[in-house]
């Protein structure tokens, strides 16, 4: 089996944590899949929700050490997670392939179709039963299991999906063929 990713992976720039997490086992008690769609963020980006140092108790994760859950509504609906990676910066996880607990996330989803399970964000924190009070939560610890990829993987890379500011950087990583994206990449 592959080995747990370690507080040293998030503690790199966020583009390259981002791109890297692109084929890792992510587990929540069991239920989750292999990542195959995110999105980078940081203080630099006016889309981040710490663009220049904006700090605020909503994003004190994002502040806190790297590899740690930030957690946050969309919208006022859908829950969001991202991986922290250390000074305001974070990986949001747009789209897992559903692999373990997938009956589990079909019935906290109500949708049978495998492939809309985890693609997209929101529809990723319903099925793997991810709410605020995993906000802050180390994910180096349970409910949580991250492995490193089992195999080499190639990284399509594209703009941002959802925002209005800087929706031209190319911050948005995929598996290359993969079914499970929330949506093609344009390259």
């Amino acid at each position: 089996m592959t080995k747990r990713l370690s507080s040293a992976f998030f503690a790199r720039p966020v583009d390259l944590v981002a791109r890297e997490l692109i084929g890792v086992r992510f587990l929540v008690a069991g239920v989750g899949g292999l990542i195959v769609e995110t999105e980078s963020y940081d203080q630099s980006d006016p889309a981040s929700h710490c663009f220049q140092g904006r700090r605020t108790p909503g994003n004190e994760a994002m502040y806190g050490p790297p590899g740690h859950a930030y957690v946050y509504r969309s919208y006022g609906m859908h829950w969001c997670i991202n991986f922290t990676c250390g000074n305001g910066s974070a990986a949001l996880i747009r789209a897992l392939e559903p692999v373990a607990g997938v009956e589990t996330m079909v019935a906290r989803r109500g949708v049978e179709d495998v492939r809309k399970l985890c693609a997209g964000p929101g529809r990723l924190c319903q099925a793997l039963g991810l709410s605020r009070m995993h906000d802050g939560a180390s994910l180096l610890r349970t409910p949580f299991e991250l492995r490193e990829r089992g195999a080499p993987v190639s990284v399509a890379v594209g703009v941002r999906i959802g925002i209005t500011r800087a929706v031209d950087l190319p911050r948005r990583f995929g598996m290359r063929g993969s079914r499970f994206l929330s949506r093609g990449i344009r390259e």
